[in-house]
């Protein structure tokens, strides 16, 4: 079912939710908090009929509207929307539209937040690179290792296959819900450096094993 989010504001967006037809765990998927990473909006958009039969899925495929309608990573006032959600207090979310997505979701309370992104390099080529990488809030390392394992084993050049690391970034949308929410939370990167075709399939492949170890699927 189709909702909106920050409605009345100049950031109002579509966000959907998908109920399975047996209880289970709730699970978060946002992409577009910058508007340049259009791959994950891509695969986002497709997954709006992904099949759950457990539990909750909420999908916001387009956080950023006004940076992907610009493809640009912010906006004035707004460089950059990862920086811009709570760290300590849940109140203090320094963007409107960060406490708008943040407010859904601890109206909705997910047990897993997966944000999809996009980043420069190969981070098994370089360590200091993102790209094809699943960046996990503590505690979500394992969940992680799995999917990356079975992903990988598809993924023939091994400068593409995917690394997991563990990270905190304040301001992040990541470390918002793990620190202040308890979610697993984890940050999927795939490397702008690749064609457009494959990162969405990458994207999309990531979600459903993650989906699938969540039990939604």
């Amino acid at each position: 079912m189709k909702h909106r989010l920050a409605i009345g504001t100049p950031f109002e967006t579509d966000y959907y939710v998908l109920r399975g037809s047996m209880k289970g765990p709730v699970c978060m998927i946002t992409a577009g908090i910058h508007g340049t990473e259009i791959a994950g909006v891509l695969a986002a958009q497709k997954l709006q009929t992904i099949p759950v039969k457990k539990g909750v899925l909420i999908l916001v495929p387009m956080v950023n509207v006004l940076a992907y309608r610009r493809r640009t990573r912010g906006y004035a006032g707004c460089p950059d929307l990862n920086r811009t959600f709570p760290y300590k207090d849940v109140r203090k979310s320094s963007h409107p539209l960060a406490a708008n997505l943040f407010q859904l979701t601890m109206r909705f309370r997910p047990e897993f937040c997966i944000d999809l992104h996009e980043a420069n390099g190969f981070s098994r080529l370089d360590n200091k690179k993102l790209g094809q990488s699943l960046i996990c809030y503590p505690g979500s390392v394992n969940l992680a290792t799995r999917v990356t394992q079975r992903i990988n084993r598809s993924i023939v050049r091994s400068a593409r296959r995917f690394t997991v690391r563990q990270g905190i970034l304040r301001g992040s949308f990541r470390t918002a819900v793990g620190q202040l929410l308890g979610c697993r939370a984890i940050t999927v990167e795939t490397s702008i450096n690749l064609p457009l075709s494959v990162r969405i399939r990458y994207q999309m492949d990531i979600v459903r094993n993650l989906l699938r170890e969540a039990g939604l699927l």
